[in-house]
């Protein structure tokens, strides 16, 4: 039988979710017997476009990059993101906050006619994305889960319930209570509830959860005697590109 062909692209990013996956070691040593890796920059200089799987990491941050990515979900039977840049934007859509030429100004100086930037986009914006693994880096134990339920012919499981839930779970001790201004009500589980579960607040690299409890979190913000604005100040650094959506939940309520 024979393997599935698997490879890992990326765009606008740090490259630490690709680091996350070779950082699976033994788990990934046991997936390799049923995968193929035919692209993967960051550990092989081989390269081929015959893939079925292809993940992608980073958003889509100029123009020329448009016909690449159309080219890799042409080739690809699946297309999954990896991480918070291209599943939702990430940090690079912060940009999008300000004047872009401001930005150029700021970033390159006098040599801002050198380099090409567009407002940043995930990578469902440009083309279909099957799948996605949020998260700034990805959650390890989630890749394995992803694509050994791809490997078996199984629909993936993708959280949609806030990460409050894990936390609950884990009999965390609420940060809110710490005095600290947490995501977790808004943002979409399955990290493991990581930075509260070690004493921080959520950031919401993950992104917000489709249907957000709306009144539900109104009353913890009220309990706290927080504003609306102290969740969306916090929530841009990786949730900017969907500023608007968070505003028209909010607004409508």
């Amino acid at each position: 039988m024979s393997k599935v062909r698997v490879a890992f692209f990326d765009f606008a990013c740090c490259e630490g979710c690709q680091l996350n996956v070779l950082n699976c070691e033994d788990k990934l040593l046991d997936i390799l017997n049923n995968i193929e890796i035919v692209n993967f920059r960051e550990a092989m200089s081989e390269a081929s476009d015959n893939y079925d799987i292809a993940f992608i990491e980073g958003s889509i941050t100029r123009e020329c990059d448009i016909p690449r990515l159309k080219k890799i979900r042409e080739n690809a039977k699946i297309l999954i993101t990896l991480g918070s840049c291209s599943s939702i934007g990430g940090v690079n859509a912060i940009k999008n906050n300000f004047d872009l030429e401001d930005v150029r100004n700021e970033v390159y100086g006098n040599q801002k006619d050198y380099f090409e930037t567009t407002l940043a986009r995930p990578i469902d914006a440009v083309v279909k994305v099957d799948y996605k693994i949020y998260g700034c880096p990805i959650h390890r134990e989630e890749f394995v889960r992803i694509i050994t339920s791809l490997l078996a012919g199984q629909q993936p499981y993708i959280p949609n319930h806030p990460v409050c839930v894990e936390c609950k779970l884990k009999d965390n001790f609420c940060v809110f209570d710490k005095g600290m201004t947490c995501l977790g009500p808004l943002t979409r589980a399955g990290c493991g509830a990581r930075c509260p579960s070690e004493g921080n607040y959520c950031v919401g690299c993950r992104g917000m959860v489709d249907e957000p409890e709306v009144n539900a979190h109104f009353d913890i913000l009220k309990k706290y005697n927080l504003s609306i604005d102290d969740i969306k100040n916090k929530f841009e650094i990786y949730y900017s590109y969907y500023r608007k959506k968070f505003e028209n939940i909010y607004n409508a309520r």
